[in-house]
């Protein structure tokens, strides 16, 4: 398996924050700031408005995000629904959320979350797709 080069310098130890984050992705409801480090993608996101991701999974098993997290809430309230239950995170909480989630979050939700990258692109390519679509109409 081969490590993705994140050093900036020899020694550099990688990092990444809110305001360096390379990626930065305004939906709306949420604004996300993303980068990697080493294979997993780190998302510093902040919710706007209540979003329920329901819509966004359709046509992945179980219509249901595929992708493992781990994360802390800085602010707000997250909820993640399974099909035979659901969790709820508030700030201060760390988490973990296995595949076969639906996150629910509140408006005001501050969250800091990693992801395995491969996982992520794969489960965010269907997202990307169902968010356009509901977007256009």
């Amino acid at each position: 398996m081969s490590r993705l080069n994140v050093y900036k310098k020899e020694g550099e130890v990688p990092k990444i924050s809110k305001t360096t984050a390379p990626q930065v992705e305004d939906v709306g409801m949420m604004i996300g700031r993303y980068g990697q480090l080493d294979a997993y993608t780190v998302g510093f996101e902040d919710f706007r408005s209540d979003a329920d991701a329901t819509p966004l999974f359709k046509g992945l098993p179980d219509d249901r995000c595929q992708s493992p997290h781990w994360g802390y809430v800085v602010s707000g309230r997250v909820t993640f629904r399974y099909a035979d239950r659901n969790e709820v995170y508030e700030g201060g909480d760390a988490y973990y959320a296995p595949p076969g989630h639906v996150p629910v979050v509140e408006a005001g939700t501050e969250i800091v979350e990693f992801s395995p990258t491969e996982e992520y692109r794969r489960t965010m390519a269907v997202v990307t797709e169902n968010l356009a679509a509901l977007q256009s109409s």
